[in-house]
């Protein structure tokens, strides 16, 4: 008995000695002596207590003991199968609500368009398990995507050579260009390779000098004028914009590989033909003929703007706006069947016309907003698409401190809300044409538009709070604005590869919403409950 004490002793020494092994060549660098050494005396020492008590063994080995040991045999070989099947065919299940560990279905679509080779290579430490999968997700979407993982501890020489010091760096490599990405997030990731396999980036310019909201203020709700939360509704008085920032749309921005700047249209030095996209946000004063003229002339060599503007604001972008048969009618609109909590001059919107901008768009609102119209003769070669209406018993109020039809001076809803406009000299004016064929006329043959005027695209919405730090992140807000750059930059591959946010979760509804829950909750279901019970009582009385 006690010799064979003493070789089950022996033999656990050296199955400890095996696993030292083991453990030395994967975690010690330069430890392939100190393996081999214990590699060695385990086998020597497990061999010689197996001989040893090779009684013992035939002993154990008899009848149901056999059966047994089988049988555990047999489960410890399932279990490495299926391990080992798991390992090569992974299966992940993300059951979150918002799919908080999945990559979003608009980075999917953008890194299966990714035409051209990029290599990553990640350094990471132990505690950075969560954005090492997050990197084998991207690359497992495209082949030509890969991705080499390093311990800057561990492998010293592999950062070193890279000039890599600190854990969660991403250097990235295509055709010549590199990249560095510290950033842990998909938004991050993702955009880092559409920057270094598209190789340039484009120059978003907002417009500055009349009281627009600052693209460069802090990133929180900065907008205190007002005792709703904004200035252009109901009973609110116009007032500068001094502390009304859009720091969160400019972050998004630069987080989808723009550059963004203020530029000033009346510096002497202004260079607009630079900027991929001017940004026309919330003026509180008249822009200057000069100004309005840089704008006109910009449009007119191709480039495309997006023009935010306010109820009640004179502007002077008028002749801006009627070159694309458009205009701002002087009025809020107010939509007592569909807006935002119980703010009535806060017209919501879920049900958007077709277009890429606002394809898959979830609910938005816009504080305190005016309808566009069209100019009372079309502008031939201009094609307008409606994108955003309010309902149908939706109307305008031409008194900003009242929600009252007025007979002769309101329109009546549906009321476009926002709008895109192109403009193409090759364009037929079809509408001239159709209108000519249905009443019986002979319509002219269609000949292109002669003048110098470059095709060019606009988006006009009657509201700029939707996009401010104060509205940004609800809902489908900032959404509409990243769509709406991206469109007008010509990137529609980027539309809705927006950074992603996990806010707390919060019921945002309608005035509706609000009423038919308030019904369903405390009356119909009491009532439901109360008849269920009277039922019951006189069934047994």
């Amino acid at each position: 008995m006690e010799n064979s004490f003493r070789h089950g002793l022996t033999l656990i020494a050296g199955l400890l000695l095996l696993a030292g092994s083991a453990f030395a060549s994967a975690l010690i660098v330069g430890s392939s002596v100190l393996a081999l050494l214990l590699l060695l005396a385990g086998l020597g020492c497990s061999a010689y207590a197996a001989w040893q008590l090779r009684a013992e063994v035939r002993l154990l080995l008899r009848g149901q003991r056999a059966e047994l040991l089988l049988l555990m045999l047999g489960m410890l070989l399932l279990f490495v199968a299926i391990a080992w099947v798991a390992a090569l065919y992974p299966l992940r299940l993300d059951m979150t609500a918002n799919r908080e560990h999945s990559l979003a279905p608009q980075t999917i679509r953008m890194l299966k368009a990714v035409d051209k080779p990029v290599t990553i290579t990640f350094f990471h430490d132990r505690g950075m398990r969560e954005t090492v999968e997050l990197y084998e997700q991207i690359a497992s979407q495209n082949e030509k995507i890969t991705v080499s993982f390093f311990d800057p501890m561990l492998n010293p020489s592999q950062a070193k050579m890279r000039g890599v010091e600190f854990p969660g760096t991403a250097l990235m490599e295509s055709e010549g260009r590199k990249l560095t990405v510290n950033g842990p997030t998909e938004t991050d990731i993702a955009n880092g390779i559409l920057r270094v396999s598209q190789g340039k980036q484009q120059l978003a310019c907002f417009a500055e000098g009349h009281g627009e909201p600052d693209p460069f203020s802090l990133e929180s709700h900065d907008h205190t004028e007002g005792a709703a939360g904004h200035s252009h509704g109901l009973e609110t008085k116009m007032v500068l914009h001094e502390n009304h920032g859009m720091a969160k749309a400019r972050g998004s921005l630069e987080a989808m590989n723009y550059v963004v700047e203020k530029i000033s249209l009346m510096s002497k030095d202004v260079d607009i033909e630079r900027c991929s996209l001017l940004l026309v946000i919330g003026p509180a004063m008249p822009y200057l003929a000069q100004e309005v003229k840089v704008i006109e002339q910009y449009l007119d060599n191709g480039h495309n703007a997006l023009f935010l503007l306010d109820p009640f604001v004179k502007t002077g972008l008028d002749p801006i706006l009627a070159k694309y048969g458009v205009q701002l009618d002087q009025g809020l609109v107010i939509d007592e069947a569909s807006h935002f909590w119980a703010d009535v001059s806060a017209p919501a919107v879920t049900d958007y016309n077709r277009h890429e901008v606002t394809n898959k768009l979830p609910l938005t609102f816009y504080p305190g907003v005016s309808a566009l119209m069209p100019t009372a003769k079309p502008v031939p070669g201009v094609r307008i698409r409606p994108l955003v209406n309010s309902s149908r018993k939706s109307f305008t109020s031409p008194d900003r401190a009242r929600a009252d039809f007025v007979q002769g001076a309101s329109k009546t809803g549906p009321l476009t809300l926002a709008l895109a406009a192109s403009f193409n000299p090759n364009t037929v004016d079809s509408a001239t044409i159709i209108m000519k064929e249905l009443r019986g006329e002979k319509a002219d043959e269609a000949k292109p538009i002669s003048t110098e005027r470059k095709p060019s695209r606009i988006i006009v919405a009657g509201d700029s709070d939707f996009a401010t730090n104060s509205f940004f992140h609800i809902l489908g807000n900032g959404a509409l604005f990243l769509n709406a750059v991206n469109y007008l930059a010509a990137r529609e591959n980027l539309i809705g590869l927006e950074p992603r946010t996990y806010d707390l979760p919060v019921v945002s509804m309608t005035n509706t919403q609000m009423k038919a829950t308030f019904i369903l909750s405390l009356i119909l279901l009491p009532l439901l409950l109360a008849a269920l019970g009277v039922a019951v009582w006189w069934r047994r009385r």
